[in-house]
This record gives structure tokens, C-alpha cells and sequence, in this order.
């Protein structure tokens, strides 16, 4: 397929799975690919009990309720990208951001030819951007052992951090604490990338969403950042 229909053809599958699983679909989903990198992003996704639970400040079960669904949408994205584009994910991140109704996933592939070309490529502020990211980890836990990044497009940037954990977060890891250590580093880190006032001066552009996830097994992060070039 050319490249533009299997992308129309990822966002409606994944719209459709959506729909299914949350009562009501997203009202716009974009799919961005540059290979090792597959990043859906959509917005206007809410159910009518999640925006009850919502009104009322209720955040955590919303998000605990989309966690179960995520156990089994992500093994059918990963087969669909598969079959549709040839694409086989070694790693997948989420996270929604409740207060735009938006979201992203993202998957990863291992292709480290394409990641190696990836990681030379420039855009203006990248080595600073990177050190404020670092910056901001080692406030939070501590500096990444590697930090690199992908502008995919000219509204999507993929920051990737690598070797971020603690030891104490590695002990609570392996205790069975993940689910609630993944949510205090989310609600911390999170405030940290919202209430920083150098990063939209860095890139020059006005940051409209701003997503984080991790994956505890490869002591790796995926941060979004989702741009508006226009404003």
C-alpha cells in the first residue's frame, strides 16, 4: 500500500477499536509514520461516564479503566500494523491527555538501521531541547543514561530517554508496585514538562499536548510533544 493509505487505514482500524471499547470513538485520529516510529494521535475521545467522572475531578479510575482496555486493544494494534504495514512492534507506549479529551500511542519497532539515521539527523534547538529534558529527569529521578529524539513531522516530536530508573523505583518494580509507581512518575513528571518555561521558547513553536509513558522491562521513556507550528 502506499504509505498515505496505510495510515488512513491504522487510524480507521484504531478508531474502530475505540469505538467499540469505550462506547464512542475519537473525533479525529492522525497517524504519524517514520520508521522505527508509528504515533497515533487523537482527540475528543470520552465516554459519557468518563465525563462524569471527570466533572467531578475522578481522574484515576478513568485512567485505571483505560489501563484494563489497553491490556487487550494493544494486542490487535500490534497484529493490524503488522498485517496492514509490515511494521512489528517491539515496544508500545500510551497516554491520554484527559484534559484536551486527547491521546497518543506509540509504537516502536527494532530497526536499528533506521533508529542510527535517525539519531544524526538535526533540527533547530535539538541539543538544548535535550538538555532541558535532562535536566527535568534528574529533578525528577536522575539524568538519562542516553537521550535522543525525532521531529516526525512539523507537529509531532518523539523524545526517547534511556536508563532513567532508581534503584528504589527498580526495588518497587520488582515488588509488584508498577501500576502506582507509574502513575506518581506520571502525575510528577507531567507538572515538570507543563510548568517549563523553556522549552516552547527552544523550539520555537507553541506546545499543544504533552504525553509521557514508560517501559519498566527496557528502563525506557517516550515523551510527545505535540506542536502548533502556527501559533
Amino acid at each position: 500500500m502506499e504509505p498515505k493509505t496505510v495510515q488512513l487505514e491504522l487510524a480507521s482500524h484504531v478508531g474502530r477499536l475505540l469505538r467499540e471499547s469505550f462506547g464512542k470513538g475519537p473525533q479525529s485520529i492522525f497517524v504519524s509514520i517514520r520508521r522505527p516510529f508509528v504515533v497515533f494521535h487523537f482527540r475528543g475521545l470520552l465516554s459519557p461516564t468518563e465525563k462524569i467522572l471527570l466533572e467531578q475531578d475522578q481522574v484515576i479510575p478513568i485512567q485505571n479503566t483505560r489501563d484494563l482496555l489497553m491490556k487487550s486493544l494493544i494486542p490487535e494494534i500490534r497484529a493490524y500494523t503488522s498485517l496492514i504495514a509490515g511494521i512489528h512492534f517491539r515496544e508500545f507506549y500510551y497516554d491520554w491527555g484527559l484534559h484536551n479529551l486527547s491521546g497518543v500511542f506509540v509504537g516502536i519497532e527494532s530497526d536499528e538501521d533506521s533508529l542510527q539515521a535517525i539519531k544524526q539527523e538535526g533540527y533547530p534547538g535539538k541539543e538544548e531541547l535535550h538538555r532541558e529534558i535532562n535536566d527535568i529527569s534528574h529533578l525528577v529521578q536522575k539524568t538519562p543514561e542516553e537521550t535522543y529524539s525525532c521531529m516526525l513531522n512539523g507537529r509531532m516530536l518523539l523524545v526517547i530517554r534511556n536508563g532513567i530508573l532508581i534503584s528504589i523505583e527498580k526495588e518497587l518494580i520488582r515488588h509488584g508496585f508498577e501500576g502506582n509507581l507509574k502513575v506518581a512518575k506520571r502525575s510528577l513528571e507531567k507538572s515538570h514538562l507543563h510548568n517549563n518555561n523553556h522549552l516552547e521558547p527552544i523550539l520555537k513553536t507553541k506546545i499543544v499536548d504533552t504525553f509521557v509513558d514508560w517501559d519498566f522491562q527496557f528502563d525506557k521513556s517516550v515523551i510527545v510533544f505535540v506542536l502548533n507550528p502556527n501559533q
